[in-house]
């Protein structure tokens, strides 16, 4: 029996209070430069911040395996991150991301 696998898609809208917070930086950029909004959140992402930014989103597997960041696609108004237990495609007919499901929409 094949395994089958935790894989979980968010997507975090840009230009809102919530995007605009205040996430904790780790290092010191020491050319001085202040990152974008964007920039900053990613950074939070890539940190391991967002079981902390949105604790009620997040699934624990029941197999007691770990959900891994695997990417973060930044679109003009959002940001999509993937996450899952192994670094699979998500299937467009499944997946939240607007290009993903507007391609393949029945037109009458």
């Amino acid at each position: 029996m094949a395994k089958i696998y935790l894989q979980v898609e968010v997507l975090l809208l840009t230009g809102t209070n919530f995007s605009a917070g205040n996430w904790v930086k780790k290092d010191d950029d020491p050319a001085g430069r202040q990152p974008s909004e964007i920039e900053r959140l990613q950074e939070a992402c890539w940190n391991g911040l967002l079981k902390t930014m949105l604790p009620e989103l997040w699934i624990n597997p029941p197999n007691g395996a770990i959900l891994y960041l695997w990417e973060v696609k930044e679109a003009e108004s959002f940001l999509a991150l993937e996450l899952g237990e192994a670094p699979l495609p998500i299937d467009p007919r499944w997946s939240l991301t607007p290009r993903a499901f507007l391609s393949i929409q029945n037109h009458n």
